[in-house]
């Protein structure tokens, strides 16, 4: 088949699925869908066929390092070494002296301080009511919705709801489901340069890819998201107006670290719960019978089922078994092994064109251990929509990774 016409029908497979999984088909916003196609083609195009796009974009990326480095700052003098300061020691495996509660998850407690600062200042309603008129009058969601799934271009699935944390009592069910699946498809800028620096030896400017993707997979996620849980009621950001949380801009500080603080023992302990739960599953998975003198485990799994997946992403046929394989590994595990995982395919395994569409395909949170990290973030932001996050949670998964798949497949039709 024609590789046009493979991600072209590829895409609107995607699309079936998700309606055919669709809470509401008859209630499918299909405004927003298509607008939000068109965004995603658009964004596309821009990216690849624009010279210097990649280079602009990239200048929203610093804001985010700005407060990366700012953090890394507190956690290396609470932590020293553990936190990111010099090693006192040689590292002999590159990246093995990173530790997640360490270094990743404190700026968990940064954003939930300047969230609550840049509310207390009025910065955060009047950007909400801006997102509103914009996003209103082109895909027809909220701003409240616009301005967490636009966050997620830049910081990761917990960080950005943070900065519409006021608001997300009153968000319906669909737009909460937006916002949730935001977060699942996309990566936070914190791991850019990371994922770059593995896949830098096989994939050509592997940064510029990754941050496209985070681009292109934020109209994806609304796509997704309303077709398969379609929002009801208005708009939640223009016409919302709530009263001031503090009195001063300390309190404000205070009040958001004490916030931040118990977000981030919940991301913690969730995060440890379901990565040992996998590990069970696959432990009890062990004792079946091995398959061609292989163990059976969630991600072998995962990657015979997603080999049909791969092919509508645009990869070709006779490649679509390694590319489930590791669109098994991102589900059950997470993207960063995915990626090192294909970082060391041998060269004829896959062919340039689609290591660059898996980049892309796999560039996303959506993962058994991120679930973890969602809910258990999402419910300590909004406890009282607990019932509601947690059973929408499961669901995100499907939407991150429709949306990321269907970065792939556009990504295929500009190869």
């Amino acid at each position: 088949m024609n590789p046009l016409l493979q991600a072209v029908v590829g895409y609107l497979l995607l699309l079936g699925l998700a309606w055919t999984l669709s809470s509401r088909r008859r209630a499918i916003p299909w405004r927003t869908v298509l607008g939000g196609i068109g965004l995603q083609l658009a964004l596309a195009m821009l990216i690849f066929r624009l010279p210097g796009a990649r280079e602009l974009f990239a200048a929203g990326n610093d804001a985010l390092l700005a407060i990366a480095a700012a953090t890394r700052e507190g956690t290396t003098l609470v932590f020293g070494f553990l936190g990111g300061a010099s090693l006192p020691y040689a590292e002999t495996v590159p990246g093995s002296s990173f530790v997640l509660a360490f270094q990743a998850l404190p700026v968990v407690l940064v954003m939930s301080a300047l969230s609550a600062v840049l509310y207390h200042w009025r910065v955060l309603p009047w950007l909400v009511r801006g997102f509103s008129v914009l996003l209103e009058r082109t895909l027809g969601v909220g701003g409240a919705v616009g301005m967490s799934t636009a966050a997620n271009v830049f910081v990761g699935m917990v960080e950005a709801p943070l900065l519409i944390r006021p608001y997300l009592a009153s968000v319906s069910r669909g737009e909460m489901f937006i916002i949730l699946s935001g977060g699942m498809a996309g990566v936070a800028g914190t791991v850019m340069a990371l994922y770059a620096s593995i896949l830098g030896p096989v994939v050509p400017d592997a940064l510029g890819h990754i941050l496209a993707a985070s681009f292109i997979s934020a109209p994806a996620a609304i796509v997704f998201a309303v077709i398969l849980v379609p929002p009801e009621g208005q708009a939640t950001g223009q016409h919302l107006q709530l009263p001031p949380t503090d009195h001063s801009t300390m309190e404000a500080i205070t009040r958001g670290t004490g916030e931040g603080a118990t977000l981030l023992i919940n991301i913690a302990a969730m995060l440890i719960v379901l990565v040992a739960m996998v590990s069970l599953t696959n432990q009890v998975l062990g004792l079946l019978p091995t398959v061609d003198a292989v163990p059976l485990s969630l991600q072998r799994l995962l990657g015979w089922l997603m080999a049909p997946f791969a092919w509508m992403a645009g990869i070709p046929w006779a490649e679509s078994a390694v590319a489930g394989s590791l669109l098994g590994t991102k589900t059950v595990l997470n993207e960063l092994i995915a990626y090192l995982d294909m970082a060391r395919l041998s060269e004829d395994v896959l062919t340039p064109r689609s290591k660059v569409i898996m980049t892309y395909a796999l560039c996303g949170f959506a993962n058994l251990g991120s679930l973890g990290i969602l809910l258990g973030g999402m419910c300590a932001i909004a406890p009282e929509r607990r019932r509601e996050i947690v059973q929408l949670g499961p669901w995100t998964l499907v939407s991150g990774t429709l949306a990321t798949l269907s970065c792939g497949s556009v990504v295929a039709m500009l190869l």
